[in-house]
């Protein structure tokens, strides 16, 4: 099967496979609202256009001479004073985490996630360069590629990342021009010869440098200068043609000032590589690693036929790889390790994890899930290298790079605690409430039915009759079916008895318990 639509039996399986692949958790409500939205009304409501999130506040710091506590500090001047960008990068961490978490339904945080491991930035601590950046990626997380490419070519964050700001007639730096083209646009094909990487050669490399000359970022870190930003320096731009390789049929870009980037963008986003490249990035983060010839030819190349067509918006093309027959298959359902900031999330969205009171212990819990998938080897805003997180681009491992000695007893470790004692955050505690868990499920006086709603919510693929089986002997342990509806009665007869709560509850989080350390609850 192909990139044509699917036109199977829409379920709450599909529903729930399409929910894993788009957002960060899914609750069982949500998987039901999917389900009874339909197949084309489901993928319309995810790819729907929503307003930008209000940006972070200050909410506790009372040092800040710029930014009164409730107020945002997005736009407001660097300081030194009292440590004021230190809580200003807790604030964006927080923030950041806290939409990933937001249960909108809707595929944009995980646009942004691609997005960010894409157009990589790192190594930055101002934090206001750090919030223009992501929204100028959430902005464009579902609007045209090509323009997200320019504005990104010169966004401060990318200038000071990858030293364009440094790049001058007098000294041109490589360092972007080649990540442009290589990482970025293009990708890097077999060598062809010395310097020919069959897509771009050094000579574009050295030719691409030359045509980004001038820009520069301002107001970084700077307590004199109270705005930021970028800019042209006619002066320190090259103004002579530059003349690009074969591989551009050897094409000039004459100087054009500060719109000469924007000409070059033209001239790449006129090769048919670009449009496969970003269609197997695509493929890769929402579908599976391996790309085999049939998938190149029945999915990936049509996919790049009608992103050129639509002149690089993303919207139909990701609508297409959401509605086709490829992505139903039963062998593309479980087959990815969810990433850390998927893992993280979407145990708090699964089971409606409860918020705080306050905005201040939602920020620290927040703070606290962002270290914690720093942990896992997923730091937001630091990627290890350029390239991105090597699980979206190292072969044979892929995905299953997230797994390993040190990753996985710390995944357990959370979904333990958080299925049991609860997790301490100052001193408050929060974990899953199983008895509400339940009361939502489709029919709570039935064991039978409660595992195989906790199977559609937390595990990919379908339980086998001796999984079932054994998943109903650690709740009843060897009694009858009948014996969980008794039980589950009385309580519901006595809600403030407390050992009829205890009775219940510890069976339940058992159960929970040993499904979150399957592994097929690390799938996705």
């Amino acid at each position: 099967m192909g990139i044509e639509p699917y036109s199977g039996d829409w379920t709450e399986i599909q529903a729930a496979h399409l929910l894993r692949r788009t957002v960060f958790g899914a609750n069982f409500n949500n998987i039901q609202f999917i389900t009874d939205l339909g197949f084309e009304g489901s993928i319309d409501w995810l790819l729907r256009d929503l307003d930008l999130p209000d940006p972070p506040v200050n909410l506790d710091f009372m040092a800040d001479p710029d930014v009164p506590v409730g107020e945002t500090w997005v736009d407001k001047p660097f300081n030194v004073i009292n440590l004021t960008n230190n809580y200003r990068l807790r604030s964006l961490l927080g923030w950041t985490m806290g939409e990933f978490r937001n249960n909108d339904i809707s595929i944009r945080e995980k646009m942004v996630l691609f997005w960010h491991n894409h157009f990589v930035i790192g190594d930055l601590n101002d934090a206001r360069y750090l919030y223009r950046y992501v929204t100028t990626l959430r902005n464009h997380a579902l609007g045209n590629f090509k323009t997200l490419t320019e504005e990104i070519t010169i966004d401060p964050a990318m200038l000071r990342y990858l030293n364009g700001n440094s790049n001058t007639k007098n000294a041109p730096n490589e360092n972007y021009a080649r990540e442009l083209m290589e990482l970025f646009t293009l990708g890097k094909g077999e060598l062809a010869g010395p310097g020919d990487y069959t897509t771009f050669t050094e000579e574009d490399v050295i030719a691409v440098a030359k045509i980004l000359t001038g820009w520069t970022d301002f107001g970084y870190n700077n307590i004199i200068q109270p705005s930021f930003g970028s800019n042209f320096r006619p002066q320190q731009h090259d103004n002579s043609t530059k003349v690009l390789s074969h591989r551009f049929g050897n094409v000039s870009i004459d100087n054009a000032g500060e719109n000469e980037y924007k000409n070059l963008l033209g001239v790449i986003f006129g090769r048919d590589e670009v449009a496969l490249f970003i269609c197997r990035k695509l493929y890769r983060y929402f579908v599976y690693y391996k790309i085999d010839e049939q998938t190149e030819a029945e999915v990936i190349v049509p996919m790049a036929e009608l992103l050129r067509e639509e002149n690089y918006e993303l919207k139909p093309v990701i609508k297409i790889l959401l509605s086709s027959s490829h992505f139903y298959e039963d062998d593309r359902i479980g087959c990815m390790i969810k990433n850390p900031i998927d893992y993280t999330s979407s145990i708090f969205t699964q089971f409606d994890i409860e918020a705080f009171e306050t905005p201040i212990a939602n920020q620290n819990l927040n703070l606290a899930l962002y270290q914690f998938t720093a942990l896992l080897q997923m730091q937001f805003f630091n990627p290890p290298s350029v390239a991105g997180w090597k699980a979206y681009y190292q072969e044979p491992s892929y995905y299953q790079l997230w797994i390993n000695s040190v990753t996985l007893p710390l995944r357990r470790l959370v979904t333990d605690l958080l299925s049991t004692t609860g997790v301490n955050i100052g001193d408050m505690n929060r974990g899953i409430e199983t008895l509400t868990v339940i009361e939502n499920l489709t029919n709570p006086y039935d064991i039978n039915t409660i595992i195989s709603d906790l199977n559609l919510l937390m595990l990919p693929k379908p339980l086998s009759t001796n999984q079932k089986d054994l998943l109903k002997e650690i709740v009843l342990q060897g009694l009858p079916d009948f014996e969980w509806t008794e039980e589950y009665n009385i309580y519901l007869a006595n809600p403030n008895d407390n050992m009829a709560k205890k009775a219940i509850e510890d069976k339940l989080k058992k159960l929970f318990l040993y499904m979150m350390r399957m592994p097929e609850y690390q799938l996705s």
